[in-house]
């Protein structure tokens, strides 16, 4: 359970490629990254600010050649025990249990003033006030930022872009929201400025994030460790699709390999894909689904079609699809508002966090009136939260995968 409004627990943040690192995947293809890049490695306690990246000329090298930097941000002695003995010595609960919840565009799109206009009015603890009790009970809690905040007006041409402004961080923070995945297709629509402004964003709040060759480390209060990686394999163009999956299947693997020398308990492999509005996954996301678990990750946390699909179980781990959108400004009044919280409870033994994870589907809609879209995600009770278990159990039926009425998930 995490202390309200405060958050003892230590992060670390892993490796940060500057420029080379922000390129969304789709937007930018390999021939076009840029071959020199700035390398930092960030770690530091959640009391207190990180430094800002250090930079240099030098050549990116293989991920697997990084080494911590000595003049990383590092938190004080006292406030960190040295990982090997942490792991020694460490005494863990009976279980950690992760809060999952899906798109949040905290931003509105180009010409828009909905979020802004609701944030203005109502402040930043408005838009998760529904649903804060449940994840500041959890251990951690986890959502898809898809958006960036920036003063940058450099639109990148595509259909929709998505922006608010960097205060917004505020309603993470409100939210009792403890990371985010940024690895997604909207991750930099006002040009490379609106990325850099949105980690920035993040940096301030000591929120842990993950997008591409940067991967995040969470650890909760009781002393777990979760480590995460998020990409984008999303493109609008076919022409580049092969090769975009090719980074993403390199960005996922080597990340998830990462975070295992960094010893932490869980990881979370985080991909925005699918098909837009499509209720089951595609073939391509069951079978990087697949990769992911036999790379080493704990649990797959899908996201970016925008509706609910089904949850799937393979070698005793599982693959949420499609979380849905959550608290999502681009869009005023989407016909489906079905959405979830997924909270994944992994128990602990010895002092060993388990990989076999008990998982809970808590029905919630994406709005708390139904005649529109006001942004302030609610739990479903009574027949509503019924009918999205209901179709819940639909989508999942392809994987043996059933959800009963509490929400418990079993195969």
């Amino acid at each position: 359970m995490k202390m309200e409004k405060t958050k003892k627990a230590k992060i670390c943040i892993g490796i940060a490629c500057a420029s080379a690192l922000f390129l969304l995947v789709g937007c930018m293809n390999a021939s076009q990254m840029t071959a020199n890049a700035a390398k930092t490695e960030l770690l530091y306690n959640s009391a207190s600010q990180p430094s800002a990246p250090v930079e240099t000329d030098a050549a990116v090298p293989p991920t697997d050649a990084i080494v911590p930097q000595t003049n990383a941000a590092v938190p004080p002695a006292d406030a960190a025990v040295p990982l090997a003995d942490a792991v020694t010595s460490r005494v863990l609960p009976e279980s950690v249990t992760i809060s999952l919840a899906g798109d949040c565009a905290l931003g509105d799109l180009f010409g828009a003033r909905d979020i802004e206009q609701t944030f203005d009015q109502n402040g930043p603890a408005y838009f998760f006030k529904n649903v804060k009790d449940i994840f500041a009970n959890d251990d951690m809690t986890l959502v898809n930022l898809e958006c960036v905040w920036t003063t940058s007006n450099e639109r990148v041409k595509k259909l929709f872009n998505i922006k608010g402004r960097p205060e917004y961080n505020q309603i993470l923070v409100e939210g009792a929201i403890d990371a985010v995945s940024f690895g997604n297709n909207h991750n930099m629509d006002y040009g490379i400025q609106s990325t850099e402004d949105t980690l920035n964003a993040l940096h301030e709040m000591d929120m842990p994030f993950a997008i591409n060759e940067l991967r995040g480390i969470y650890e909760t209060e009781s002393g777990v460790r979760v480590g995460f990686v998020a990409t984008n394999e999303f493109v609008e163009s076919e022409a580049i699709r092969a090769e975009t999956r090719r980074n993403v299947e390199m960005y996922l693997k080597s990340g998830i390999e990462w975070l295992k020398e960094q010893n932490v308990d869980l990881i979370l492999a985080c991909p925005h894909w699918g098909v837009e509005m499509a209720y089951y996954p595609n073939d391509y996301q069951k079978e990087m689904g697949r990769k992911c678990i036999d790379w080493g990750a704990d649990l797959v946390v899908g996201c970016h079609p925008h509706v609910l699909q089904g949850l799937d179980k393979y070698n005793g781990k599982y693959i949420i699809y499609s979380l849905g959108n959550f608290s999502f400004g681009a869009n005023r009044n989407p016909k489906d508002k079905d959405t979830m919280i997924v909270q994944a409870t992994f128990p602990i033994a010895d002092g060993v966090v388990s990989d076999d994870a008990q998982l809970k589907v808590i029905p919630c809609t994406i709005s708390s009136v139904q005649n529109r879209n006001d942004y302030c995600p609610t739990v479903a009770t009574g027949e509503k939260g019924a009918a999205i278990i209901q179709r819940l159990n639909e989508f999942s039926r392809p994987f043996n995968i059933t959800i009963d009425a509490e929400g418990n998930v079993s195969q």
